[in-house]
C-alpha cells in the first residue's frame, strides 16, 4: 500500500519561524497575518450590522406606516366635531325661520354657544394618541439613527491613502475608537431595543383605542398580546439564569447593563467632590475639553495591541506562530508591562 493510503489524512506542516530581534522584524509576515485577521473581522462585523439595520429599516418603514394610519383615526377626536357645530347652527336658523314664518314677535333668542367653545377630548382619548405618538416616534427615531449608523460604518471601512502601513494603524485606532465610545453595544443593542420599545408602546396604545371603541373587541386582541408578553418575561427569565440561552433579546441586554451599572454608580457619586464635578460641568470645563483634544496611541503602542488582539482572536497556528516570534522582538519593559495589562 502506498503511503498516502496508509496515512490519509496528513498532519499539516508548519514553518516555524525564527524569534525576531526587533519586533516586526520577520519580512512582514506577522503584519501580513494580522492584515488578514483584522480584515476578515471588520468585514464580518460591517457585513452583519448591514443587514441587520437593512431588516430594521424596513420593519421600521412598515410599522410607522401602521402606525400612522391608526393616528389618522385618533387625532380628529382630539378636536371638536365640526358637524356638530353645523347642527347646533341649522338648529338656531330653524327656529328663527319658525319665528318669521308664524309671525310671531317674540324676541330673537340669544345665539348659544357652540359645541366647540366647551370641547375637551377625554383623558382616555387622549392618553391613546399620545401612545401613539410616542410609537410613532420611537419608530422614526429608530429609523434616523439606523441611517445614522450605516454612515458610521462606511467612516469605520474608509481606507485613506498612505500605504499599507498607515492603513494598518488608522483602522486600529478607529477599532480602539469604537471600543472606547461603546459602539457595538450602542449598535447591537441600543438601536434595537427603540424599536422593541415603540412596538410595545403601539400594542398597549392599540388596546386601549379598541378598549374605547368596543371592549370585547379589545379582550379578544389582548389574550394573544398578553400571551406574546408572558412569553417575552420567560425567555427574558431564561436569559438572566443561563447567559447562553438562546432567547437573547437587545432590550433585555439593555436593561441588565442598566441594573448592573446602579451599584457603582451610587459608590461614585458618593465618592465623587461635587466641587470636582461642578467645575468639570461648568463652561470652562466643556471649553477646555473642546480645545485639548485626546492624545492618540504611539506606534509602540499600537504595535502591542495588534499583537494581543492576534493572539486572543486568531485560531490560525501559523498567525499565531508569528506572533509568538514577535513576543521575542519586545526589548522595552513598558511595552511588556503593557502586553500583560491589556
Amino acid at each position: 500500500m502506498s503511503a498516502q493510503a496508509q496515512n490519509p489524512v496528513a498532519a499539516p506542516v508548519f514553518d516555524i519561524p525564527h524569534p525576531v530581534k526587533k519586533f516586526g522584524d520577520d519580512g512582514g509576515k506577522f503584519y501580513g497575518c494580522y492584515d488578514a485577521l483584522a480584515e476578515e473581522i471588520d468585514e464580518d462585523i460591517v457585513r452583519g450590522l448591514n443587514e441587520q439595520y437593512d431588516a430594521m429599516m424596513l420593519f421600521a418603514g412598515l410599522f410607522a406606516t401602521v402606525n400612522s394610519a391608526f393616528l389618522a383615526l385618533t387625532l380628529p377626536l382630539l378636536s371638536a366635531d365640526t358637524a356638530d357645530d353645523i347642527s347646533a347652527l341649522l338648529a338656531q336658523n330653524n327656529a328663527i325661520l319658525i319665528q318669521l314664518l308664524t309671525g310671531r314677535n317674540d324676541t330673537v333668542p340669544t345665539t348659544p354657544p357652540l359645541p366647540s367653545a366647551g370641547f375637551s377630548p377625554s383623558r382616555e382619548i387622549f392618553t391613546i394618541n399620545a401612545l401613539f405618538s410616542l410609537s410613532m416616534a420611537f419608530a422614526v427615531l429608530s429609523s434616523f439613527l439606523a441611517a445614522l449608523c450605516r454612515q458610521w460604518l462606511v467612516y469605520y471601512r474608509k481606507r485613506g491613502g498612505g500605504g499599507r502601513e498607515r492603513q494598518r494603524w488608522e483602522q486600529l485606532k478607529r477599532f480602539l475608537g469604537a471600543v472606547r465610545w461603546r459602539l457595538g453595544p450602542i449598535l447591537h443593542d441600543v438601536l434595537p431595543s427603540l424599536l422593541q420599545i415603540g412596538l410595545i408602546i403601539f400594542c398597549i396604545s392599540l388596546i386601549l383605542y379598541l378598549r374605547y371603541l368596543n371592549p370585547a373587541i379589545s379582550v379578544i386582541v389582548g389574550i394573544p398580546m398578553s400571551i406574546g408578553l408572558a412569553l417575552f418575561i420567560w425567555t427574558s427569565v431564561c436569559t438572566v439564569q443561563d447567559r447562553f440561552c438562546p432567547y437573547q433579546s437587545p432590550l433585555l441586554h439593555m436593561l441588565i447593563r442598566g441594573v448592573r451599572t446602579i451599584p457603582p454608580a451610587i459608590r461614585a457619586l458618593r465618592e465623587l467632590e461635587w466641587k470636582r464635578l461642578s467645575m468639570k460641568f461648568s463652561l470652562k470645563g466643556w471649553l477646555h475639553a473642546l480645545v485639548h483634544v485626546r492624545e492618540e496611541e504611539s506606534y509602540e503602542s499600537l504595535q502591542i495591541i495588534a499583537l494581543h488582539r492576534t493572539i486572543c482572536i486568531s485560531d490560525d497556528p501559523e498567525t499565531l506562530l508569528h506572533a509568538t516570534a514577535n513576543i521575542f522582538g519586545i526589548t522595552e519593559v513598558s511595552q511588556m508591562e503593557q502586553l500583560c495589562d491589556l
